[in-house]
């Protein structure tokens, strides 16, 4: 019993990132869980497997994937990130059950629902510290990982975030937790901080410069990274295709000269 208790628990999550201990929206509610029970763990980074909630959709399919490959691929060489994003967006797609047809009418119903929920859990929680009996539960703990992954990660354009800030006492309750646990002064020594944390640099949002109207998107414009790889695989079709057209034509070329030969040798005769 206590080699077990002696064991020291470990998280193995994504890394820290737009102020977070860890910006997944799967593994941050088990991270606030194990605070809220006062258990001492170990966090240690993981950079393989992307896990992921509205969120979801939000994550994968609404937005650009600037936030999507912050988290999950900005330490992958840019093209492989670029593949591994576009096999998850449409593995997101199949999950949700949206198709060209049905897009504009599966994101309202997913916005419709994530309101309908917001609403609902803020009558619950009221002024109340916790949803239940004012201690936590692991219902605070997933809920205030996908509030603060909401908040923090994803963008001003968000409608999902202006759906939450709609519900202020949903925001108070998030910043309230954040203060207390999530803070730098406040994390523990066995919270290892990210080299790619941009915490450290960057201000983090407060809650006066949020607004519930989401801001709107920008065109998305290419960056020279892939300006360069377009253009490149459009010179190395181009020389493919050449070749393959100078093969076709000395292939064609030998057949025609083969041919002649044949037809020049039946008409010989051969002395014996």
């Amino acid at each position: 019993m206590d080699v077990e208790k002696d064991k020291e628990l470990v998280l193995v999550a994504r890394k820290a990132c737009f102020g977070l201990p860890t910006a997944c929206p799967s593994c941050l509610p088990v991270y606030i869980y194990l605070k809220l029970a006062n258990v001492p763990f170990d966090l240690r980074f993981n950079l393989i497997h992307p896990d992921s909630d509205a969120a979801m959709y939000e994550l994968w399919l609404g937005s650009d994937g600037s936030v999507a490959h912050k988290i999950y691929y900005s330490d992958l060489p840019w093209p492989i990130g670029k593949l591994l994003y576009f096999k998850q967006t449409y593995a997101v797609k199949q999950l949700l059950g949206i198709t060209k047809v049905n897009a504009e009418r599966r994101e309202a119903e997913i916005y419709r629902k994530a309101t309908i929920a917001y609403e609902a859990l803020s009558t619950k929680l009221g002024e109340q510290t916790f949803f239940f009996e004012n201690r936590p539960t692991s219902l605070d703990a997933i809920f205030l990982g996908h509030l603060l992954f909401v908040l923090q990660a994803l963008p001003g354009t968000s409608v999902l975030r202006s759906k939450l800030l709609e519900q202020s006492n949903l925001v108070r309750y998030a910043e309230n937790f954040k203060t207390e646990f999530l803070e730098a002064g406040s994390l523990p020594s066995s919270v290892p901080r990210s080299p790619f944390d941009p915490s450290s640099t960057t201000p983090r949002r407060t809650p006066p410069s949020w607004s519930s109207k989401p801001k709107s998107k920008p065109k998305k414009e290419k960056t020279e990274e892939e300006k360069t790889f377009r253009r490149r695989a459009k010179y190395f079709l181009a020389t493919q295709l050449v070749a393959v057209l100078v093969f076709l034509s000395i292939m064609g070329g030998s057949d025609d000269a083969e041919l002649e030969a044949d037809d020049g040798d039946d008409g010989m005769d051969y002395d014996d």
